[in-house]
């Protein structure tokens, strides 16, 4: 019988009274503009044949991803997301630049939560005909990705602050990373920057959704007050928010800022349980502030 992918969510247990979940693009890496710019958006580019619009399709891909309250989104939602946003555009609508549906796809993010690469190969491996196809072609797309940000994303360190904070929250706290990004990348960042030895388990994509990370890892574990998401995106937030813990943004674009507040501010207020109330309501009336809803064409 196989062992699932989320057997290390459910062999965690806890060693200390508190527990920090950390995601780890745009949050501890200053990662998420190259990867979308260079790597994602080219990709989608190359493999769906939209170089016609290359530049609408970077302009909605940086709008799900980067700059709005979806930022954060797994990349098959992204990818369904933009397509999307892309067909209502005037321009592309003009051109008559046939835009994919992505049906089964679609389908398939609705029902599947562990959006990751060995799921979607399971899918193609029992489907047939045109949604082989379109499963196929998505998975060419996202092995593509993982190649370009093999080759493209190194010599990228932690924000300032970040070294400084897992160590610490050492002693302290259980620390995990609780991410969408292949475990493959999770990995291979951790490591290069000697930070993996402070967390005690990386949990990528194919572990499931952030939900179900800190879900299987926290519940029934820890007293209230004591769990805290840090993150850069909505989707962090409501992650938090699903397993009633704690949140503290790392706010797009003053990164730098935030993990020094968490490190003045933020640790000491989580320890002492005096995190949520006028603190907590004030980083995230800040934070939502910066990522809108509604795109800019």
């Amino acid at each position: 019988m196989a062992i699932s992918p989320q057997q290390p969510l459910h062999d965690f247990e806890p060693q200390h009274d508190f527990f920090v979940g950390i995601d780890s693009d745009g949050c501890v890496f200053n990662s998420m503009e190259v990867k979308h710019n260079d790597c994602f958006s080219v990709n989608v580019v190359k493999h769906f044949g939209l170089a016609s619009i290359s530049r609408q399709v970077h302009q909605a891909w940086d709008f799900v991803n980067l700059y709005s309250t979806m930022r954060g989104t797994n990349r098959f939602k992204a990818v369904l997301l933009v397509f999307d946003y892309l067909r209502n555009m005037s321009l592309v609508q003009k051109m008559g630049v046939d835009v994919p549906e992505l049906p089964y796809l679609r389908e398939w993010t609705e029902v599947e939560t562990k959006l990751g690469n060995p799921a979607l190969q399971e899918a193609i491996d029992s489907a047939s005909g045109e949604k082989h196809d379109e499963l196929n072609k998505v998975m060419q797309w996202s092995l593509d990705v993982n190649i370009s940000v093999g080759e493209i994303v190194y010599n990228l360190p932690p924000f300032p602050g970040v070294r400084d904070a897992l160590q610490r929250l050492q002693g302290k706290a259980d620390v995990i990373v609780v991410s969408a990004t292949p475990d493959e990348a999770l990995q291979r960042e951790w490591i290069e920057h000697d930070i993996d030895q402070y967390v005690a388990l990386i949990a990528g994509q194919e572990m499931g959704t952030k939900t179900e990370h800190l879900t299987i890892t926290t519940e029934g574990k820890y007293k209230k007050n004591r769990v805290l998401m840090i993150g850069d995106s909505p989707g962090d937030l409501k992650a938090a928010q699903s397993v009633d813990a704690l949140f503290f943004p790392v706010n797009p674009g003053s990164e730098d800022t935030s993990w020094a507040n968490f490190l003045d501010v933020g640790i000491d207020s989580f320890f002492n349980e005096e995190f949520s109330g006028v603190y907590e309501e004030g980083l995230l009336e800040k934070f939502q502030e910066l990522l809108p809803d509604t795109p800019p064409w």
